[in-house]
């Protein structure tokens, strides 16, 4: 949507960036009365943070299955809040967004298991303790049964990324880029298809990718040859 990218306090008169705080209460006395300025541009991020705090206490007491439910909902919440777009300008496909994505769904996989191996629960650790951070395990660290949890997410990821270029594009999105987006898709379709069941090396050169198109459409030159790059070897 398209949003003016001040906000001004109509009882204080304190200005502040809607597009760094995504709220319309004045940070300086609370007022929810306040209206905006400055000329409009395309906004679709919510700016919010991830807090696995409540869920890394749990498991930093032992118990791994009562901080499943805690992130679960954090990262849902998170990603719900996501976009791609800030002020007008397009943003990274971030390694927090990407973690968020994976860790709901594994948190919720790992819930509703009746037994679990040491494996599936380290890596849930790693996800929970790097989220926050940007951190995320590489493809040779997921376990075969989580493999198709990171298909799924990463699938997931692109798609709503995919979606918000177009914003940001103004649902024109020129080539060579277009035609890349619309590998990218078919891509991304195939591995919802599989039920995420794909080699996590073919999920990350999706994300590859992603950010090589995203990086062409900002005036990298090299991403156009990049995403090909990437794209080709998902059909190998």
């Amino acid at each position: 949507m398209d949003v003016r990218g001040e906000r001004e306090c109509k009882s204080c008169g304190t200005r502040w960036s809607y597009y760094e705080t995504g709220s319309v209460e004045c940070p300086d006395c609370g007022s929810m009365r306040s209206v905006g300025v400055g000329e409009r541009s395309t906004h679709t991020d919510g700016n919010a943070d991830l807090d696995l705090s409540a869920a890394r206490e749990a498991a930093a007491d032992g118990d791994l299955r009562g901080a499943l439910d805690p992130a679960a909902d954090a990262c849902r919440d998170y990603c719900q809040s996501r976009g791609f777009v800030s002020g007008g300008d397009l943003l990274d496909l971030d390694d927090t967004y990407l973690a968020a994505q994976e860790l709901r769904r594994a948190a919720v996989l790992l819930g509703d298991a009746l037994r679990t191996s040491d494996d599936a629960e380290r890596y849930v650790l790693a996800l929970l303790n790097g989220a926050e951070d940007g951190q995320r395990p590489a493809p040779d660290e997921v376990p075969e049964a989580l493999r198709a949890v990171r298909g799924l997410a990463y699938a997931a990821a692109v798609d709503h990324y995919r979606t918000d270029v177009r914003t940001y594009c103004g649902g024109e999105v020129p080539e060579p880029e277009r035609g890349l987006l619309e590998r990218l898709r078919d891509h991304a379709k195939r591995v919802e298809a599989l039920d995420g069941d794909v080699a996590p090396e073919d999920s990350e050169r999706l994300v590859e990718a992603t950010r090589a198109i995203a990086d062409a459409l900002r005036g990298d030159e090299s991403g156009v040859e990049r995403a090909r790059t990437r794209l080709d070897a998902l059909t190998r």
